[in-house]
């Protein structure tokens, strides 16, 4: 049975106060966190200062009765501790601060504790004092009721009786305390001495054996039972239905054409044994006694069924989350920020039941079809998965695989199915796959995902858990090596899903210090409940009221300002001498590159368009060509595309298109020629729907389930992260200046901008003319940097703008801008 999953408490945050636009003082930050968090609670100060105070209390009472202890030991105890005084005479009294270390209060403290109390049970005291102390002040739970318990029982209880009942004759009752003594006369009066004996040994034995659970040597392991080979198929139960105890067990039953002896056969290793816990079905067989009821013919192949694999779920930690062990850590700049927990998504019933006799009907009418055509089969392998069953055929030896493959249609026909995928050959194998789907497919649900263990211990820079594979384990992906993802499939196949679960493994998994979000929605629906989590996740541009674009001329804007965002980080991997994001944050973290100098941490900008149709038929190539841009270089510096579109035509997904996103999805389509249009190959028209999909990474083609994750789970996810504590706002993407919808008009080169020779002068060193350049290396902003650029210009140091081209520098060197710029100046004076 697989263990059971580890519930995780969301903790609710209340909703933070909107603060003012600009830097955000630190000290109203801490008052507004006092108020919303310690709102009708102690002072966290006062609890610390009392938790230490109680340790100080501890160890004065530890230095008293040590005290105590010595000086009974060393003088007559009458004169100092046999009279019972009051506190006033201690404390006035000058001889006992000499015999007691502590003065008078712990001399009177030590008299009443130890000797009128409880003797070397007193210490007790000291250790409940220090514990409670340790748990105040720094929230440490030291002790449980339990133990607590356990404490009072021997200290105060035990202890006491033990030390009276061993030392009788002491007249001053040091050991015991005169309560030690008092219980120990009252139970030798009840039940006698042998009595108080068996009570002093019966404490401590008990304990013991409450301790270690009342067991005696090694516990025996189960014995498996023993497997039975035959020579027949292996009995399942009375119903058709596998049983859910067998869901991760591997049956397998076969029917060899060359019959031989069972011993020889087991030890050839030519028959598989079937599951231990598959029982007998009534009517059938056993599999020990031949084969002469005519239900299994001569000649037929083997059949073996493969059952999904057990999948381990890794131990979920709630608020967890483990990074690089480095000096510089971004994700303080949001320290109580908590990850979403698993108990936020819903459990779905993911038993794979498999009919016993959908499964051997499907086999017979497979084997009879491909008899039909005088193609003889050796071994047949069904491997279950939750929506499609794979059946791996080994052909006989000289049949030609593209006979099996032309039969595709034939096959669906005899099986009555949806519809097949025939793999000819299977990659890595020599067999050939017949994909058939399962008359009761089951949901794969995000919960499960991300529970796997491959999720949880994935060593990824951003891990992604797309689905379940036939073999019904967790896929999962780095979205940072793919590494941009092209969906397409008709309507309604489960395309948003899809982009739901691959934002919600990420959200999983990155802080919001290490991942941003640009998303786009032409549909104005889809992606509208990420808004909650604008001040966490999102970027957008700095004049934008809405994280989430719907617009298509924004489109435009964001696009080239990610185009632009893109060229400042490569700028900023030169000057670090590295070669990709990674290496950068790492060198960045340990404090190697110096922020005075323009370098900042990184995070990961994923831009994610939910319809790139009509973004396509409403902007054309003024989207296609930042598009095309991005996805062939925005790799190195952390910007990864996840584009999906349901219209899988070559106007849409072009050739230049393809080429950079070696990644894709299909979902289910009309025709072939849209299967290829996505994936280059067939396959995709001959799925199920509902989640099924295909993803292409190059050369491997590999059919998933996809996680299903519904509306009401992403409200709660996005819910959870945003009633927390977060930035003032989105992540500003750099400004970008439209230069074609703004013409420059008019300029007066007398009110020039006092950085305008500047600005000529790095234009003419660089011999490059962009406002970008102006931008990075002069710290200006979008506008003031394309004022300049106008202003040179008119001065004819640069030529016209000219679409995505840099400008034309017309000085050739720097004699003659300083020509130049006398020339201006001279014009100025007249």
């Amino acid at each position: 049975m697989p263990p059971k999953s580890n519930k995780l408490k969301a903790n609710k945050f209340k909703e933070p106060e909107k603060k003012p636009s600009g830097k955000k003082k630190p000290g109203k930050q801490k008052q507004a966190r006092k108020k919303s968090g310690n709102s009708g609670k102690l002072d966290p100060q006062f609890v610390r200062l009392f938790g230490f105070s109680l340790i100080v209390a501890a160890v004065y009472l530890l230095l008293a009765f040590t005290s105590f202890f010595i000086n009974w030991f060393e003088s007559n105890p009458s004169n100092v501790v046999a009279r019972v005084f009051g506190l006033s005479h201690y404390v006035n009294n000058h001889t006992i601060l000499v015999r007691n270390w502590t003065g008078g209060l712990g001399a009177f403290l030590s008299k009443w504790l130890v000797m009128y109390g409880f003797g070397v049970g007193a210490y007790f005291f000291v250790l409940l004092l220090f514990l409670w102390g340790l748990r105040l002040m720094f929230k440490v739970k030291a002790l449980s009721a339990w133990r607590f318990f356990q404490i009072l029982l021997i200290g105060f209880f035990w202890l006491p009786l033990f030390m009276g009942t061993l030392f009788p004759r002491d007249a001053e009752k040091i050991f015991g305390g005169l309560f030690g003594a008092k219980l120990q006369n009252w139970l030798t009066a009840g039940i006698g001495l042998f009595g108080l004996v068996l009570v002093i040994i019966f404490i401590p034995a008990i304990l013991l054996l409450i301790r270690f659970r009342f067991r005696w040597g090694r516990k025996k392991k189960k014995e498996k039972p023993e497997e039975v080979q035959g020579e027949g198929l292996p009995e399942y139960p009375g119903k058709n239905n596998l049983r859910k105890e067998d869901k991760y067990n591997t049956v397998e039953f076969s029917v060899e054409e060359n019959r031989l002896p069972p011993e020889k056969q087991e030890k050839e290793g030519e028959v598989d044994p079937p599951s231990p816990e598959v029982a007998e079905a009534p009517g059938e067989k056993s599999e020990n006694q031949p084969n002469t009821d005519g239900e299994k013919p001569e000649g037929a192949p083997e059949f073996t069924i493969e059952k999904p694999k057990e999948e381990t779920k890794a131990r979920v930690v709630p608020g967890e989350h483990k990074g690089l062990d480095t000096e510089f850590d971004p994700t303080l700049d949001l320290p109580d920020f908590r990850f979403p927990g698993l108990d936020l998504l819903n459990r779905y019933d993911e038993d794979v039941r498999v009919d016993r006799e959908e499964l051997e009907a499907n086999k017979q009418r497979i084997v009879d079809t491909l008899n039909h055509y005088n193609i003889s089969i050796v071994r047949i392998k069904a491997t279950i998965g939750p929506t499609v069953t794979l059946y791996e055929i080994v052909p006989a030896p000289g049949v030609r695989i593209a006979k099996i493959r032309n039969l595709e249609d034939d096959i669906a026909l005899s099986l009555s199915a949806m519809g097949i995928r025939i793999i000819a050959p299977i990659p890595g194998k020599g067999t050939v796959g017949i994909e058939v789907p399962n008359k009761n497919p089951s949901i794969v649900s995000m919960r499960s995902i991300l529970q796997s263990e491959k999720f949880q211990h994935a060593k990824m820079e951003l891990p992604v858990g797309l689905g379940k594979t036939i073999a019904n384990e967790s896929y999962v992906v780095d979205l940072a090596k793919m590494p941009h993802i092209l969906m397409a499939g008709a309507t309604g196949q489960g395309k948003s899903v899809g982009l739901n679960a691959i934002i919600t493994s990420l959200l999983y998994k990155k802080h919001p210090a290490e991942l941003k979000f640009v998303m786009v929605d032409p549909k104005k629906v889809e992606l509208t409940l990420y808004s909650r989590i604008e001040r966490h996740y999102l970027a957008k541009l700095p004049d934008s009221e809405e994280a989430i674009i719907t617009d298509t001329r924004k489109v435009v804007r964001t696009l080239n300002s990610l185009s632009i965002e893109m060229d400042n980080r490569y700028e900023l991997l030169k000057d670090a001498q590295v070669r990709n994001i990674k290496e950068y944050n790492t060198k960045f973290k340990s404090r190697k590159l110096n922020p005075i100098h323009g370098h900042r941490f990184l995070p990961y900008i994923v831009l994610v368009v939910d319809e790139f149709a009509d973004l396509m038929m409403t902007a054309g190539k003024e989207v296609e060509n930042p598009i095309m841009r991005l996805a062939q270089l925005a790799r190195a510096v952390g910007i990864h595309l996840i584009i999906a579109t349901q219209r899988p035509s070559v106007n849409i997904i072009t050739g230049t298109i393809k080429a950079n996103f070696p990644a894709r999805i299909a979902y289910r389509v009309i025709s072939k020629i849209d299967s290829r249009t996505i994936l280059d190959t067939g396959g995709a028209d001959q799925l199920v729907g509902r989640g099924d999909m295909l993803l292409s990474t190059g050369s491997d083609l590999i059919r998933l389930q996809c996680a299903f994750i519904d509306t009401e789970e992403v409200e709660r996810v996005t819910d959870f992260i945003g009633q927390q504590r977060a930035y003032p706002d989105a992540l500003h993407l750099p400004e970008y200046y439209d230069e074609e919808s703004e013409p420059a008009g008019e300029v007066d080169l007398n009110e020039r901008d006092p950085l305008f020779e500047d600005a000529a002068r790095l234009i003419v060193q660089t011999q490059q003319g962009s406002t970008s350049l102006l931008q990075r290396k002069l710290k200006l902003g979008y506008n003031r940097a394309g004022r300049i650029i106008d202003q040179l210009e008119a001065a004819g140091i640069v030529g016209p703008f000219e679409g995505s081209k840099a400008r034309e520098v017309r000085v050739a060197n720097e004699m003659a801008l300083e020509q130049l710029l006398k020339d201006l100046e001279m014009r100025n004076d007249f």
